[in-house]
């Protein structure tokens, strides 16, 4: 999610000094992403920009939201500003012909498509007994079928590439009963965005198309946690978006394997891929106070 002004400037100021240093470039390549244009997302497209690549937003965020900072048009704007191409489409991850219009339209303008982020994502976080079922098709409809959507009709353009990778934000399979337990439709529904990576990987062996997840080790720093009762304190024990943009980048360039490994059907956390491209240490991505405990995040 976008940060609010005063996390902007923090956010601008942690990028002056980030410990990753790439040790390859995204230049001149197409990534179409689903939401970006805010947060996490907007923070890898920004990072591929920074190289010159082309990046499709396919979100929903036509119009500026009430609570939440930012829209397609606008992250269009920054990614341009950062020195890449961008592409701002309204539409929803949900919606078959939008999906089928985004992947089209990124062919048309660039040529091919590279990569596909698989970004967008609802979460609740209620129990069984709690959980709307409109909540529940929700996070089904975005989280699953969409990133099964999205890869599954960019898959021609990804063979063609030659250096074709999708890369899906979920977390790793983990199959300790704590996390289903703790909050059953949110974990079906990430679960089921890595086994589109687990799945994808082995049909995709052969094609030249690595498939991996990406998962933050601690608590990001968003708007969405920031407009949460309590959140301004939550952020104090958060990691900026920075940290997922630089391990997203290391992930789609191969700078993780410098330490070896195999290329597909991962899933990574956001601090093992920079320690395998060479960082040691993570403080600067924090915004908060200077050796805050920082949240776990959920599902590790």
């Amino acid at each position: 999610m976008t940060q609010s002004n005063d996390a902007s400037s923090d956010s601008a100021a942690v990028q002056a000094h980030l410990p990753y240093r790439a040790k390859g470039s995204l230049k001149g390549r197409t990534i179409i992403m689903s939401g970006g244009s805010r947060g996490i997302g907007l923070a890898i497209a920004t990072r591929a920009a920074r190289d010159g690549a082309n990046i499709v937003l396919l979100a929903k965020t036509g119009e500026p939201h009430p609570k939440l900072e930012g829209t397609v048009f606008t992250a269009a704007e920054q990614l341009v500003a950062a020195g890449g191409q961008a592409l701002p489409l309204v539409g929803d991850v949900r919606n078959d012909d939008d999906v089928a219009r985004a992947v089209s339209a990124a062919v048309e303008r660039f040529g091919g498509i590279d990569v596909v982020i698989n970004n967008a994502s609802a979460i609740d976080l209620s129990k069984t007994d709690a959980v709307d079922m409109k909540r529940y098709d929700l996070m089904q409809d975005i989280n699953v079928r969409g990133t099964f959507l999205l890869s599954k009709l960019a898959l021609p353009s990804l063979r063609a590439s030659g250096h074709g990778h999708i890369l899906t934000l979920s977390p790793p399979l983990n199959l300790d009963p704590k996390w289903a337990g703790m909050h059953l439709a949110y974990t079906m529904a990430k679960y089921g965005m890595s086994l589109t990576t687990l799945g994808l990987a082995e049909e995709l062996k052969d094609d030249g198309v690595q498939v991996n997840s990406l998962w933050p080790c601690t608590l990001i720093d968003t708007a969405a946690i920031r407009n949460m009762p309590g959140g301004q304190q939550m952020v104090k024990a958060a990691r900026g978006p920075e940290i997922m943009a630089d391990a997203a980048h290391a992930v789609l360039t191969g700078a993780h394997l410098a330490a070896g490994g195999t290329g597909t059907g991962n899933f990574y956390t956001d601090e093992e891929v920079l320690r395998a491209a060479g960082v040691e240490d993570f403080s600067d991505y924090v915004l908060g106070a200077p050796g805050h405990p920082l949240v776990p995040d959920i599902f590790l």
